[in-house]
């Protein structure tokens, strides 16, 4: 904490010092109607000051592609199915998920919902972004290196990438089929014993009656809406995980013939060979080493995603602050990368001035503040999918059964259209999507006549994720912001809000279907039996405006009330409160908080499950003499996982041996593909309460010292046989390296400037400062963002690695060492502030 701290006020220290004479450019750029100042902080912050509107997100856009353009232009792609165009065949199958899942309502009327302005909004920020590719792509050399190795070259933009939901988090079509899946395997009665479905009123709830044939769950039904929302690979690096092999021509995707002239694709083609980058690196071979392939890698994606995907928020009022006045605090957790997801920035014109961060694809700010107040955000559990399954026509496989209300079975024609999707090799594959009065069809099961669809609310207007931010920016005070949020459909969040005035509130928000007669938890006919009845309306989720307890914490945790109406509207499953639980046993202990205390809050090691898990222990013992050390250790802890301690090394691999061994006795074997862990409180309340049946015959003690005996040999193999050697931050242990996703594809001296680390952490999945359960930490916080209403020029914040993904910039990895030491940088909003840590300005002229 020290180290942090110093660390924060140096920087504080010097920003106050930083020369206030710095460079300006003036850069003629076509579009503008006025004369734009951009200044550039010394962290890479853009705080731009326009004249009016329009030109404040041309400039949000013109700034972004200049920071971030490779990363755009993937997004681009993927937003309109082009990947394959780019990467090859082994991305068809995303490019046909794209384009079946992709709005196609009124694009007026979508970007009208965002803000009274947004349709000018998006198309101006669309404006910027493709001025700035106008203007590089006249000099392609200065292009980032990632066109070079790629041989590709940015594209323009239009309103319909920026309100693609490709990125969104969305829920909960997966889950529905496992549990349908698990259902036909194990038995609901079975399943709700072994998952944690919350809040609930009796035992027999959630309800998880099969009213489809189990049998037929048992295929790869998703797997077109899959494909379109994982992350991407460069020739055998995936950014996150591999995606599944390469496409293999099937019934409803035809190859094409070349758009140059050339042969059609045929099977399981793949490209390989060199790559020519001769001002950027030595290039390395396509094809790299072999992949990690099939739905085994792809499920153990998205089940990282489900688990660590999530944040921290927090807000006090002024009675609990030194200031007197409200605070608030937030770390939203994703996947870790280079460049990262968020970005920040300030927007100032009139009607507008907001400093915070999004993401660099949209307009606006979506964690932030401005004049008024400071919101936040963090994952609520909505539903807003539901798997349909359909009996087709035996003589017309476009036709499925549907009633109606109160009618007898008729056929329905599904609509149908075609896709021509371009191949990297100048091919065209032609796709057909089918649709049902729900939503895209996925999967056909011909033998069965059986048609599977999804029902995805947020195909609905308004569901482009963190758009509705736009309204919220310019919200003065509790009552406007609440407006705002009832225009945030897609994903469901927890907002809160604080400001001057001493108002802190919090309000759920999200998309969330009605169902009146069924819980969506596992797939159901689609033939009018189980149907939406509209949506509930934002302000009647959860909320709380100044509560008595002086605070509001959340946490991914579940904050529903069990009699909360219109339940099966909102989701059954949640994080663990073990975050939520330490949050507000700091917030409670009776002391007042400044923004140090808050910084060593969203950096705080303490676990809570070691706190009652390592007590079992206190009166055992056991033969082996290395496994009796590690107990010695244990018994003398603090529950911090510090990346200088030895029994936090300890407690993880022992947790992670008690985690498996535990599933390995109560899940039935059947189950496992589909259920390959336990949520952490059911293996807590198995062992905190012994059981028999979690041991067997040995029983708990028995069970505890043998994980305890696996962890030591764990660490002793991979740490070695020295137990000062244990420390939990290490190399070998908790640590973080980023790599870049086409590391592979250049040389050692190139990868030297791309990948970051690997440096030491702490923590873990359930710590306040999370760093997920891997050893590699693959998720967490990468944004953060402090703020006391005060005094607007007292935030801090921190993006890591940094502000821009060109490695040619100074701020592509400056805010990683610091982030790495849980520190910050001071986030400026006055503009005599920002002048003093003024690093470039840049005026934009028309």
């Amino acid at each position: 904490m020290l180290n942090r701290l110093v660390s924060s006020l140096s920087l504080c220290l010097a920003a106050l010092s930083y020369a206030c004479s710095q460079p300006t450019q003036t850069l003629k750029t076509p579009g503008l109607q006025q004369p734009v100042e951009i200044i550039r902080d010394r962290w890479g912050v853009n705080h731009i000051y326009a004249k009016n509107e329009h030109d404040l997100f041309f400039a949000q856009g013109y700034s972004a592609a200049r920071d971030r353009l490779f990363q755009l232009e993937i997004w681009r792609r993927q937003a309109t199915g082009t990947v394959s165009e780019l990467l090859g065949p082994q991305e068809t199958k995303r490019d046909v998920g794209t384009r079946l899942f992709r709005f196609r309502g009124d694009i007026d009327k979508e970007l009208l919902h965002y803000h009274p302005h947004g349709p000018l909004i998006v198309r101006a920020f669309v404006a910027g972004i493709n001025a700035y590719i106008t203007e590089i792509l006249k000099t392609p050399d200065a292009l980032p290196f990632e066109f070079k190795v790629l041989q590709t070259k940015p594209a323009l933009w239009t309103p319909e990438v920026v309100i693609s939901r490709h990125q969104g988090l969305l829920g909960n079509v997966r889950d529905e089929l496992n549990y349908g899946r698990l259902v036909k395997l194990i038995g609901a009665g079975k399943l709700r014993e072994l998952q944690w479905f919350h809040p609930v009123t009796k035992p027999t709830e959630p309800d998880l009656t099969l009213h489809v044939d189990g049998d037929a769950l048992f295929q790869p039904i998703l797997e077109l809406y899959e494909a379109f929302r994982l992350p991407l690979k460069f020739g055998g690096r995936a950014t996150k995980a591999d995606e599944d092999e390469a496409w293999v021509p099937g019934p409803s995707l035809t190859p094409g013939p070349s758009r140059n002239g050339g042969p059609p694709i045929g099977r399981g083609v793949k490209t390989s060979g060199l790559v020519d980058v001769r001002t950027a690196c030595t290039p390395l071979p396509m094809g790299g080493p072999p992949l990690r392939e099939g739905p085994g890698v792809r499920d153990e994606w998205f089940e990282t995603e489900k688990q660590y995907v999530g944040s921290n928020n927090w807000i006090i009022s002024g009675n609990k602050s030194t200031s007197g006045y409200p605070m608030l605090a937030n770390d939203p957790h994703r996947a870790q990368s280079t460049p990262s997801l968020r970005y920040w920035v300030h927007l100032n014109a009139p009607g507008w001035n907001v400093i915070g961060a999004g993401e660099p694809t949209l307009p606006g700010i979506s964690i932030g503040h401005n004049d008024y107040g400071a919101w936040g955000l963090t994952i609520f559990e909505t539903d807003n999918e539901d798997l349909y399954v359909y009996d087709t026509n035996p003589n017309n496989t476009n036709e499925y059964a549907y009633r109606g209300k109160g009618t007898a079975n008729r056929w329905v024609a599904m609509k149908t259209r075609t896709e021509r999707i371009p191949m990297k090799n100048g091919t065209l594959v032609t796709a057909t999507l089918k649709y049902t009065q729900h939503g895209p069809v996925v999967f056909e099961d011909k033998a069965r006549h059986k048609a599977y669809a999804i029902r995805a609310g947020w195909l609905e207007q308004g569901c482009a994720p963190y758009l509705a931010s736009l309204r919220m920016n310019q919200a003065k005070n509790w009552t406007e912001f609440r407006q705002a949020c009832s225009y945030s459909r897609i994903p469901g969040e927890n907002m809160i809000w604080a400001d001057k005035t001493g108002t802190i509130g919090w309000q759920a928000v999200g998309l969330s279907p009605i169902r009146k007669n069924y819980t969506g938890l596992v797939p159901v006919p689609g033939d009018g039996r189980f149907e939406w009845s509209g949506y509930l309306p934002i302000q009647q989720l959860p909320n709380k405006l100044n509560p008595a307890e002086g605070y509001v914490v959340t946490a991914n945790n579940n904050l529903t009330p069990v009699n909360f109406p219109n339940r099966n509207a909102i989701g059954w499953t949640w994080a663990g409160p073990s975050r939520a639980h330490r949050i507000e046993e700091v917030l409670n202990d009776g002391k007042r908080k400044n923004l140090v205390d808050f910084m060593a809050l969203q950096a705080d090691y303490l676990s809570i499950p070691a706190r009652t898990l390592v007590p079992l222990l206190q009166n055992l013992s056991s033969p082996n003499d290395r496994t009796e050390q590690a107990l010695t250790y244990l018994r003398k802890w603090d529950y911090k996982l510090d990346p200088s301690s030895v029994p936090a090394a300890i407690y993880v691999a022992w947790e992670g041996q008690l985690k498996q061994a535990v599933a390995q006795y109560l899940i039935p074997r059947a189950a496992l593909p589909y259920m390959k862990t336990l949520p952490s409180k059911r293996v807590i309340d198995w062992l905190v309460v012994p059981r028999p049946s979690v041991a067997g015959a040995g029983g708990r003690d028995s069970l505890l010292l043998a994980c305890l005996d696996r962890a030591v040999a764990e660490l002793t193999n991979r740490l070695g046989k020295d137990p000062d050697d244990w420390s939990y931050g290490q190399r070998k242990n908790k640590h973080i390296t980023i790599t870049h996703p086409l590391s592979d594809l250049v040389d050692p001296a190139m990868q030297q400037q791309i990948n970051l680390g690997p440096v030491a952490r702490g923590g873990y999945g359930e710590t306040v400062n999370a760093t997920a359960n891997d050893l590699n930490q693959t998720h967490g916080a990468s944004f953060r963002i402090l703020v006391d209403t005060e005094d607007w020029d007292k935030t801090m914040g921190i993006n890591s690695p940094g502000q821009s993904g060109d490695p040619a910039s100074p701020h592509y990895r400056d805010l990683f060492p610091i982030w790495a030491e849980n520190g910050y940088f001071p986030v400026f909003f006055s503009k005599d502030k920002v002048n003093e840590v003024a690093e470039q300005t840049s005026i934009l002229t028309p």
